[in-house]
C-alpha cells in the first residue's frame, strides 16, 4: 500500500482524508486496498484513517489490539462503545471532508458497504461523508499492462473453448444424438479446469431460444433442454487462469442450430452487434480527442440505438460492467440504466460492453466483447468480435 500516492490524491480530490472500516470481514475491497490478509478473528469493529496529510491512525479494539499492525501509523485502542465513540471523534479531529466506502443513495452498490449508522456516527462529528467510489477506481479497479497479459492469456483459453463447445453441438446434432444445454454447460467446465482456469464457481449460461429471454438464465438437470436443429443459442462464458491475481475475461456469442436462421433473429442479432459497435466507436472517438468520458455516457450509446429502432424496453440490463480479479469489478460500469456510473474511464479500465434484447417467451440476444484502456489512452477490443451469427449444421 502507498500511503503517499494514497494522500496525493486525496489532495487532488480536494479530500481531508479516507476512512476505512471493517467488521467481519465484510469490506473486502478496504481490506485488498490496505493490503490486509482475510484470515484471523475479526469478531470486533476497526477504523484506520488515512489523512492528507501526516500519519495514518489505527483504531482497534483491545480484544483484537493486533489487528492492524501490518499497516503503518498510530494506534489508539478502545473497549466499550462509549470508548470508541470519544477515540474516534478524537481521531478524526475539526470538521473534515471524508472519503468512505459509501454511495448516495445507492447509486454504485459495489461501493456502498458501509452501514448506515456508521455513517450516522461519523456525521454526528461534523463531518461531511462522501463516496470513495472514484479513489477505489484508482486503488483498487485499475489494472497495469504487467497484470493484464492474465486477462490476454485466459482470453485465448475462452475463445478456444467456446469453439469446442460449437463443435461438440455441431457433433451431436450431425449424429442426431443432441446434447442438452447443462451438458455443453458442464463441457465448458471440464474444460476450464483442463486448462488451468477459473470461473469461480459460477456456471456458464447455455440458453435456447426462450430461455436466454432470462439474461442471466443458466441450465440444470431439472430445467435442461436438448439444443436441436432450429433452436437459437446463447452462450456466456467467463474465467481466468487460476492463480492469484489473474484478471478474468468474459465474452457471449450467439448461433443457430441450422443454416438458414430466422429473420427477425438475424435482424435482432445485428441491432445489438451494431449498438456494441456504436458505443465502441463513441468511446473511441470521446479519447482520441483527449475528452473525458464516463461509464454512462456509454451506455447511452448503446441504449439510444436500440432504443430508436423499437427494442428499448426489451434491453432490461446495463451495456457493461468493470472486470478485474472478480468478473464483476468494481470499476467503473457502462451504465445509466440500473444506476448512473458518473466515474470516468480512464487508462487501467477494463470493462465489458454487452448490450441486449430479451423478449420474453421467444428468444435472447446478446453481444458481449471487452474492452481495455491502455496507456495511451485507446480503447481495445482484447479478443475477436462477433460480426455474424454462428451457424451450427
Amino acid at each position: 500500500m502507498k500511503i503517499e500516492k494514497i494522500q496525493k490524491t486525496l489532495h487532488e480530490f480536494g479530500l481531508d482524508g479516507w476512512l476505512f472500516y471493517d467488521f467481519h470481514n465484510r469490506d473486502k475491497i478496504g481490506m485488498k486496498i490496505l493490503g490486509l490478509s482475510m484470515s484471523g478473528l475479526a469478531t470486533r469493529r476497526w477504523f484506520y484513517f488515512i489523512p492528507k496529510e501526516g500519519k495514518p491512525i489505527k483504531l482497534v479494539h483491545r480484544v483484537e489490539p493486533d489487528k492492524l499492525d501490518s499497516l503503518p501509523g498510530e494506534k489508539f485502542y478502545y473497549s466499550g462503545w462509549r470508548e470508541l465513540h470519544e477515540r474516534l471523534k478524537e481521531i478524526l479531529g475539526m470538521p473534515k471532508k471524508i472519503a468512505m466506502q459509501y454511495s448516495p443513495f445507492n447509486s454504485i452498490p459495489y461501493i456502498s458497504i458501509v452501514d448506515a449508522g456508521t455513517i450516522e456516527l461519523v456525521k454526528s462529528f461534523g463531518h461531511e461523508v462522501v463516496s470513495s467510489a472514484d479513489l477505489v477506481q484508482i486503488f483498487e479497479a485499475l489494472i497495469d499492462e504487467e497484470t493484464i497479459k492474465t486477462h490476454f492469456e485466459a482470453g485465448k483459453l475462452v475463445d478456444e473453448t467456446l469453439d469446442e463447445a460449437f463443435e461438440e453441438i455441431r457433433k451431436a446434432v450431425r449424429n442426431g444424438k443432441y446434447k442438452t444445454e447443462y451438458e455443453i454447460q458442464q463441457f465448458i467446465l471440464k474444460r476450464f479446469h483442463d486448462k488451468g482456469l477459473t470461473s469461480d464457481e459460477d456456471p456458464p449460461i447455455v440458453g435456447v431460444n426462450d430461455h436466454p429471454a432470462n439474461p442471466h438464465f443458466y441450465p440444470t438437470p431439472e430445467n435442461t433442454r436438448e439444443i436441436k436443429p432450429g433452436d437459437k443459442l446463447l452462450i456466456d462464458l467467463w474465467a481466468k487462469k487460476n492463480q492469484p491475481g489473474a484478471i478474468f475475461y468474459d465474452i457471449t456469442w450467439c448461433a443457430f442450430i441450422g443454416d438458414d436462421p430466422p429473420e427477425e433473429y438475424v435482424k435482432i442479432f445485428h441491432i445489438v452487434r451494431d449498438a456494441r459497435r456504436e458505443a465502441l466507436a463513441f468511446l473511441q472517438n470521446r479519447l482520441s480527442k483527449n475528452q473525458d468520458v464516463a461509464g454512462w455516457e456509454v451506455d447511452e450509446v448503446a441504449r439510444k440505438y436500440i432504443q430508436e429502432r423499437g427494442y428499448g424496453e426489451f434491453f432490461t440490463h446495463r451495456t457493461g460492467h468493470s472486470i478485474g480479479e472478480n468478473v464483476h469489478g468494481n470499476g467503473a460500469n457502462i451504465d445509466n440504466f440500473e444506476t448512473k456510473d458518473l466515474r470516468k474511464l480512464v487508462p487501467g479500465s477494463l470493462f465489458s460492453l454487452e448490450p441486449g434484447v430479451y423478449i420474453p417467451g421467444k428468444m435472447g440476444v446478446r453481444s458481449e466483447v471487452n474492452v481495455y484502456i491502455n496507456s495511451d489512452k485507446k480503447a481495445l477490443i482484447t479478443g475477436r468480435e462477433q460480426e455474424e451469427l454462428v451457424l451450427i449444421y
